[in-house]
């Protein structure tokens, strides 16, 4: 089984990136992170992008709030970050803490800074097969990773184990713009086995620890695990059981090593796009 990682991936993208603003005669895009609170997980991924966006070239400032500001100050605060010109993308870490509206932030954002694909508008686009918005990161991470792979993926079956709208959803729509038949599964779907065992190609984003075994894998998939868990020892896992696969599967991307490296570097190249666009 090829081990398809995502570090070359990210490294490719980087590259294309890098050459790309030696020609651009704008101001350096400028990435805002808006972070609530401390959550570990928030704070390493805030950090991955900052690195990122340090290693390319592009400008980066992070905004941190704590975690008990009030919904009111928490909305001025972020009009004044979305209407500020100097800002070509915004960052939201997500979720927010629950007593802060989320909803009205994700209607709030301009759609033309959104490099998440948080916004209606953004997600519309994504489904409407229109390049002109951004769609989630992680979820277009796993189209890099296909395409890097050099995965044909028109006419094949595709299955998507998950159905969120930061994943499972809008990963399927790119998949279907790249000729893919996707099915997709779900926690009422009636045989997840027998539908993921059919597929040429799986894509795991249900956020269980290792749910996907060797017999939901059919001889030869191509198989791309989103998921971020914590197993029974306390170790980083995906939704897939690695191990279990590596006689089975052709291609495998590894948690952690896989999509979740080459998260940051599209969120880079959405930045690019924005600041090209402005």
């Amino acid at each position: 089984m090829e081990v398809l990682k995502g570090l070359p991936v990210a490294e490719a993208i980087n590259a294309e990136l890098i050459a790309k603003l030696e020609k651009f005669d704008g101001a350096v895009p400028h990435l805002a992170i808006i972070r609530v609170g401390e959550r570990p997980d928030d704070m390493s991924y805030e950090r991955g992008a900052t690195k990122k966006m340090d290693k390319i070239g592009f400008r980066c400032t992070s905004f941190v709030f704590p975690e008990d500001i009030n919904n009111c100050d928490f909305q001025a605060e972020f009009d004044k970050i979305n209407n500020d010109s100097d800002i070509d993308g915004i960052l939201l870490l997500r979720p927010l803490p629950k007593h802060l509206d989320e909803k009205a932030i994700e209607n709030r954002i301009d759609p033309r800074k959104d490099l998440d694909g948080i916004s209606p508008m953004n997600l519309a686009k994504v489904y409407a097969g229109d390049e002109s918005g951004y769609a989630p990161c992680t979820a277009e991470a796993v189209i890099e990773m296909l395409d890097f792979a050099g995965v044909n993926l028109t006419g094949k079956r595709v299955t998507v184990v998950g159905r969120s709208l930061v994943i499972g959803k809008p990963v399927s729509m790119l998949l279907m713009k790249k000729n893919a038949t996707v099915t997709i599964c779900h926690t009422r779907t009636a045989d997840m086995e027998g539908t993921c065992r059919n597929a040429e190609v799986l894509v795991a984003a249900a956020g269980v620890a290792k749910m996907i075994k060797a017999e939901y894998v059919a001889k030869d998939a191509v198989v791309i695990d989103v998921g971020i868990n914590v197993d029974e020892n306390g170790n980083l896992c995906g939704d897939v059981d690695f191990d279990a696969i590596t006689d089975i599967a052709a291609i495998a991307s590894p948690v952690p090593g896989g999509v979740g490296s080459v998260t940051t570097s599209v969120l880079a190249k959405h930045l690019m796009k924005a600041a090209e666009a402005r």
